[in-house]
C-alpha cells in the first residue's frame, strides 16, 4: 500500500442535488483512499479556488464520498452549483476536527471534572459543543457559552440535551 498523503488537490464539480437545495462536491473513493484514513472518520480541511479553508468530513455514499459546502461557504469562495472548481483537501490531524476554542479551553482548565465530562463525549459530539463555542463573535459570549455548556454537562450527568442547552445558552450572560 502508498505511503499516506497529507494533502490532494482536485478539480470537480459543486453538485446541487435537485430536490434538497444542498450543494456538495463529490470526491472518489480512490482520492480519498489516500489519506490512509484507518477508522470510522475521514475529516479533512476543505479549501474551494484558494478560498477560507473549512473543517469538514468525507461522508461516503454509493462507494464515494462528498463533502457538504453550505450558503456561507460558497459565498466566500464565489461559486455556485454547477461551478468547476479547484480543490485543496488536507487531512485533519487536529484532535477534535476543528480548533480548540481558548475560552472553552481555559473554562475546561479553570474546572477538571467538566474537562472530564466533555471528554467522555463522543468525538461529534465534542465537535458540536467546540462549534458552538467557534461560531459566536464575542469574546464574553464565547466564555460565557463555554461555562454555560460545562454547567450543563454537570447538571445533566455528562450528557448533552440539546433543547434545554439552546434555552440555557439564551440566557442573559451578564
Amino acid at each position: 500500500m502508498p505511503k499516506p498523503v497529507k494533502s490532494v488537490k482536485l478539480k470537480t464539480e459543486l453538485v446541487k442535488a435537485d430536490d434538497s437545495g444542498w450543494h456538495f462536491l463529490v470526491v472518489d473513493k480512490k482520492t480519498a483512499d489516500k489519506f490512509g484514513f484507518e477508522g470510522k472518520y475521514k475529516r479533512v480541511v476543505c479549501t474551494i479556488n484558494k478560498g477560507k479553508p473549512f473543517y469538514c468530513a468525507l461522508m461516503p455514499t454509493r462507494g464515494e464520498f462528498y463533502i457538504i459546502v453550505n450558503k456561507k461557504k460558497r459565498d466566500e469562495a464565489g461559486v455556485e452549483g454547477g461551478d468547476i472548481v479547484n480543490v485543496l483537501l488536507e487531512k485533519d490531524e487536529s484532535k477534535y476536527g476543528l480548533p480548540m476554542p481558548e475560552e472553552l479551553a481555559e473554562v475546561m482548565k479553570q474546572d477538571p471534572a467538566g474537562s472530564k465530562l466533555f471528554h467522555k463525549l463522543t468525538e461529534g459530539r465534542q465537535r458540536s459543543l467546540i462549534y458552538l463555542v467557534t461560531n459566536v463573535k464575542d469574546i464574553d459570549r464565547r466564555i460565557h457559552t463555554a461555562l454555560t455548556i460545562l454547567d450543563h454537562l454537570h447538571d445533566n450527568d455528562g450528557k448533552v440535551i440539546g433543547k434545554q442547552l439552546t434555552e440555557e445558552l439564551k440566557r442573559p450572560a451578564f
